[in-house]
């Protein structure tokens, strides 16, 4: 490998003659070596959109000439597109405040900008990525707008994505609506419910879980840019703020606005933490819901047995036949990851000191890495588990038929301590409800008919 001679403000550095990537980035990747993973393809699309709309905004401002500028604007587009990808090396939890991937992102344009221009990488003194390329910048301003626009890019995926699992739950909400099964409470037997007001709490859980991301998602779209290094703005020429992020919101697509105090917007990582419990709740329903669905299809034989599940691969390596609720056991999982990732973004938001938090690519990390995977996985869940699921029909009868709870129902007719004692006989001879209230001559036919009709049962539900 051939290398070129890089200078920072340290001194000499070699970097690969191939590279885009400048001095600094050559440092970094020495010193961040901590999970493996580059950054996220949302962070360096928000990174690339905010060099691009504060190049347009210099140039407007006659701050940047014209032939800079439309060289950076070209390199931005380029990437955008999909190109030089790979030159973006920090790694996704690196330095304090994020300023070695903003670095990172700045030496790529500049580097690729020379080219365009005729000059060799590293021809600093032509465009330099301190001097051009983060022109009217600092990571403290550019890092915190980043982390809102790649959210607000991953939120927009998982509320469409958390919308196909509603439109599924309540698909099987209608279709198990007319179908009566024991309800529990302390996971003991219960008064009836029907399998379809279970998916349809299911669908409603999830409804109200998806409001609270939504509202999240309005703060995210006040951004800091503009501020600088700690919410002034120095060295920002005057109109700046507002042209940057006019450009910033049409390249985005996203109605991005002007923080009302630039220093909250360095300072305080309230909305993003807002956002991170936001998912963390949204993640205790899933969780509740896939509990829930294991144990309705456990069995076949001893357990509940009430759903059917669709198999999706083998269950057992050693037990053959056997199918396991392996898509509801995946859903748990990011669930456990999602709230341990909000623990974390907790932490890192109340840790920033006086004008500016630092610990910006950590809570951006988690709360990436929660989006990504609610929008990865809960469209397969929904095809996959929740539209395949079939009810137990027999199953759900037979337990009501046998279940002594429906003695409740026999509270106004024969009393509260009457009604406990043929519970208990039931429990003992194993005899129904029915039968032992008929054999007592307690009620006529005619009156535990109307009684234990699926009208009385299910009461104001009907």
């Amino acid at each position: 490998m051939s290398f070129r001679i890089d200078k920072d403000s340290l001194g000499e550095v070699k970097v690969p003659s191939s590279a885009y990537y400048g001095p600094f980035t050559a440092r970094a990747i020495n010193q961040y070596k901590v999970t493996g993973q580059k950054a996220h393809i949302n962070l360096i699309r928000a990174y690339v959109m905010i060099k691009r709309s504060a190049a347009l905004a210099n140039n407007d401002l006659k701050a940047l000439d014209s032939d800079k500028a439309q060289a950076i604007v070209k390199v931005c587009d380029e990437i955008l597109a999909g190109k030089l990808l790979d030159e973006f090396r920090v790694e996704t939890i690196n330095s304090g405040a994020g300023t070695a991937f903003n670095m990172n992102t700045n030496e790529v344009i500049a580097n690729r900008a020379l080219e365009i221009l005729g000059k060799t990488k590293g021809e600093y003194e032509i465009i330099s990525p301190n001097d051009h390329v983060n022109m009217s910048q600092s990571s403290n301003d550019t890092f915190p707008t980043a982390m809102h626009v790649a959210i607000l890019l991953n939120m927009m995926e998982t509320v469409a994505s958390l919308d196909k699992l509603i439109a599924s739950l309540q698909r099987k909400a209608g279709e198990f609506a007319g179908l009566i099964k024991i309800g529990r409470t302390h996971l003991m037997d219960a008064i009836p419910v029907t399998l379809g007001a279970e998916f349809e709490q299911y669908a409603y859980s999830l409804k109200q879980a998806r409001a609270r991301l939504v509202q999240a998602m309005d703060g995210l779209g006040y951004v800091g840019l503009g501020g600088t290094a700690v919410g002034t703005g120095a060295n920002t020429p005057k109109g700046y703020r507002q042209l940057a992020i006019r450009y910033l919101s049409k390249v985005s697509g996203l109605d991005l606005k002007s923080s009302e105090n630039m220093f909250y917007s360095l300072q305080s990582k309230y909305d993003v933490a807002n956002c991170s419990s936001a998912l963390r709740n949204l993640a205790i329903d899933l969780n509740k819901m896939a509990n829930d669905i294991r144990m309705m299809a456990s069995g076949p034989t001893a357990g509940f047995a009430e759903i059917l599940i669709p198999a999706v691969h083998p269950g057992s390596s050693i037990m053959p036949g056997k199918v396991n609720p392996s898509l509801a056991e995946c859903l748990n999982m990011i669930c456990f990851n999602i709230i341990g990732n909000d623990v974390s973004v907790a932490m890192a938001a109340q840790a920033g000191q006086f004008e500016l938090n630092v610990m910006l690519p950590g809570m951006l990390k988690c709360v990436l890495d929660s989006t990504d995977m609610l929008k990865n996985f809960l469209p397969i869940f929904a095809a996959n588990m929740i539209d395949g699921i079939e009810a137990n029909k027999d199953r759900l009868e037979s337990y009501i038929e046998k279940s002594p709870v429906l003695v409740t129902l026999l509270n106004p007719y024969i009393g509260y301590l009457k009604a406990a004692e043929i519970y208990k006989e039931s429990l003992k001879t194993n005899k129904s409800i029915r039968e032992l209230v008929l054999s007592k001559g307690l009620m006529t036919k005619e009156q535990i008919d109307k009684v234990l009709s699926k009208e009385n049962i299910l009461g104001a539900a009907v």
